[in-house]
């Protein structure tokens, strides 16, 4: 556990020298401490944006957001690389066209994320939260111009409780502007994943869009502006319900933004004329610069609580404070319960529930990489007719019928061929013509089955059907699927 040390001669006139050397720009810092106080939605927090370490990685984090806007602009094999075609029940990923067939991919594509958001919740905490969250990351964006425009905290509290006059509402409606216009950006980017971006801008500002893309541009708009720009931090304190199962997600292993209560305490302002050999205080000045930074108005040395959503920003500023005053950083750093309480910090890979959440991981990836791997662009089901299961016919044969249904996949329409094969001799009736086939659409077929009664040695044997074709650029496509011919006992 890191410590202060008062002992060493050349450490107290070095700290004399510290105090000489920043008690004025220290002094500077607590003009604003009686300004923070946890926030339940009765004032605007206008936190402090410090340079740093975690502000650096949270800006890097945040920019994974830019596929959100740059995403639909992407284009694979003439048309837009990903699109949830909707109307079309289509789901387009780059190369490959998923149906509502294969809707089960998804499923195993929703637990991945969830799977995965329990993890790094169970590892380090709300980390989501803190730095790819939507409301987090468009709320950094709407403070970022806000400060600006606007200026500093400080300014920010004084334009607000300023009359209004001409420069206040040129601010105001600037800001609000560039808002509103982040706000559309986003709706406008949302509707082109699922109605395509070119013919968006060719549809949306000709009136030749439905009302349902209008509806959710605006609804996205209003959205955005209202969550990020007015009520920030109380989405996360009274809207998100992951703010509020986080609790059953951690334990005394994982890893989060935590106060050294044991260096720290007991916390004391720095004063110029104090004695190092005789300062009762721990590292802790209580400058209150953890607060002031924190977007949800938390003081991080009350413990973990529900508002923190570990983006790690009161790490960076405790971090220039120690500088300043030379100590040592780290009094606020990532850290387990058992660390900051100085017990011994139990691997988090010994976790029972780690191991688990891994396995699900793993498994929901083997799924989806199998979905992916067995995707074709036909598919063929056969449905043997059950009522009755066999005719025999007039000379003796026995005869068999089946519904086919060939499933086309692609983007273009498809001629399909249908044969059928077994170990005996048979005849196939109804496969003479071929079979046309519309994108995106299931066509079926009805064949019948025709074996001597003699090539039969039992109640059963398996039958092939095979589905063949060709698209208009020569690429060949295949789909076979095993049945049964079933026929009365010898």
């Amino acid at each position: 556990m890191l410590s202060r040390s008062k002992s060493s001669p050349s450490m107290c006139m070095s700290w004399a020298a510290v105090n000489r050397r920043v008690v004025e720009p220290v002094d500077d810092l607590y003009a604003d401490a009686e300004h923070w106080q946890v926030n339940a939605g009765d004032e605007t927090i206008h936190a402090k944006r410090l340079p740093g370490r975690w502000r650096r990685i949270k800006w890097l984090a945040s920019s994974v957001w830019l596929i959100f806007f740059l995403g639909p602009y992407v284009r694979w094999d003439g048309r837009q690389a990903v699109l949830f075609d909707i109307p079309s029940r289509q789901y387009h990923l780059f190369g490959a066209t998923v149906l509502p067939q294969d809707f089960w991919m998804l499923s195993l594509l929703l637990l991945f994320f969830a799977i995965l958001l329990a993890v790094a919740t169970a590892l380090a905490g709300r980390v989501y939260c803190g730095f790819f969250c939507f409301q987090t990351v468009w709320t950094d964006v709407f403070t970022w111009i806000e400060e600006w425009l606007e200026g500093d905290p400080r300014t920010r509290r004084q334009l607000d409780r300023a009359p209004w006059s001409a420069q206040k509402l040129r601010i105001k409606s600037l800001k609000h502007l560039l808002w509103l216009l982040i706000g559309f950006a986003t709706g406008w980017s949302f509707v082109a994943w699922f109605y395509g971006i070119f013919p968006l801008w060719r549809d949306f500002f000709t009136g030749q869009a439905n009302g349902v893309v209008y509806s959710f541009v605006a609804l996205f708009t209003v959205g955005t502006y209202v969550l990020a720009g007015w009520l920030r931090e109380q989405v996360c304190f009274w809207l998100c319900p992951y703010a509020r199962i986080q609790g059953v997600m951690l334990d005394r292993s994982t890893l989060v933004p935590a106060y050294d209560l044991l260096r720290g305490e007991p916390r004391g302002r720095l004063r110029k004329d104090a004695e190092p050999e005789s300062d009762p205080h721990g590292d802790c000045i209580d400058c209150n610069q953890c607060v002031a930074v924190c977007p949800t108005g938390i003081d991080i040395r009350a413990g973990q609580q529900e508002g923190c959503i570990t983006c790690a920003l009161c790490i960076d500023a405790c971090d220039s404070i120690m500088d300043k005053v030379g100590r040592p950083r780290g009094l606020i750093r990532y850290a387990s319960l058992d660390e900051i309480e100085g017990q011994p910090a139990r691997p988090l890979l010994l976790s029972v529930r780690v191991w688990l959440y891994l396995a699900i991981l793993l498994l929901s990836v083997v799924g989806i990489g199998y979905g992916f791997s067995t995707l074709t662009s036909i598919e063929l089901k056969v449905l043997h007719e059950r009522s009755p299961l066999f005719v025999q016919m007039s000379d003796g044969s026995i005869q068999n019928q089946y519904t086919l249904k060939v499933l086309n996949k692609a983007n273009v329409d498809l001629t399909a061929h249908i044969t059928a094969t077994s170990p005996v001799p048979m005849e196939v009736k109804g496969v003479e013509d071929a079979l046309s086939v519309k994108h995106g659409e299931v066509t079926p077929m009805r064949v019948f089955v025709r074996i001597e009664r003699e090539h039969l040695s039992g109640t059963s044997l398996p039958i092939f059907f095979t589905a063949e074709g060709q698209f208009p650029d020569g690429t060949p496509v295949r789909a076979e699927r095993e049945s049964a011919f079933f026929a009365p006992a010898p």
